[in-house]
């Protein structure tokens, strides 16, 4: 998958976080092919074909064997580091984030209006099912809860995203669990980033396993995460 392709005169890269979706890489990454120079899957503890599939299919692999959504999104910008991009995006590799809407998001970055973009689920049409009830409700409470504390309204904390390369190691980015998009989010506003929401497709997810599981205890978990990354941001 390797090239030299741009969007808007952008060079681009994707990081995917991948966790037994051997089933689900192979059109995603289809669908990113000719959309990005470089597609970096991160296999973050796979116990079927992930990291097989993904070389096969032409994306480069990176080993993170310490679970975790940050942890498996810090390995990717890692091998990035040596050959940057201009523009980072991340998606999730279960085939819930469509990477045809990846123009959409480097639009306003390359007319020179935004240094981080996110895809917004609750903005965008969804497929029944794509997003839990408990999913919603924690969404709500923590763009919330944003909105309070930094005077911002953000509309989702999607995973779909891209961001100037360069102002995203700027941020300082540290969080190696659940609180990867919230602590990017937040810090992007104490940063004085521009940030621009854009609507975006979102589905139900192909194959492999929830990095935020909808059990109960995981959603909980989860979302303590999430409300302590943004309490901790206002404090310090």
């Amino acid at each position: 998958m390797a090239g030299p392709a741009r969007q808007g005169g952008l060079i681009v890269d994707a990081v995917l976080p991948a966790l037994d979706e051997e089933r689900s890489l192979p059109p995603v990454l289809e669908a990113l092919r000719h959309k990005v120079r470089r597609a970096i899957v991160v296999d973050n503890g796979s116990r079927d074909r992930t990291a097989e599939v993904a070389r096969r299919s032409g994306a480069e692999v990176v080993v993170e064997p310490r679970r975790g959504y940050g942890a498996a999104c810090l390995a990717g910008i890692a091998r990035l580091a040596a050959d940057p991009p201009d523009v980072v995006a991340f998606l999730d590799a279960d085939g819930s984030d469509d990477p045809d809407e990846l123009p959409s998001l480097l639009g306003p970055i390359a007319r020179g209006e935004a240094d981080l973009v996110l895809g917004s689920r609750t903005l965008g049409p969804r497929e029944p099912g794509s997003l839990s009830l408990q999913q919603r409700a924690g969404n709500a409470l923590a763009t919330g809860l944003i909105a309070h504390l930094f005077k911002h309204r953000y509309s989702d904390l999607g995973p779909f995203r891209a961001i100037v390369f360069e102002k995203m190691r700027d941020l300082g980015m540290r969080d190696r669990g659940y609180g990867w998009t919230v602590e990017m989010q937040v810090r992007a506003l104490r940063s004085g980033l521009r940030v621009v929401e854009v609507p975006v497709r979102y589905r139900r997810r192909t194959a492999g396993r929830s990095k935020v599981s909808r059990t109960l205890r995981g959603t909980v978990g989860a979302g303590a995460t999430i409300l302590w990354t943004i309490a901790r941001h206002a404090i310090f």
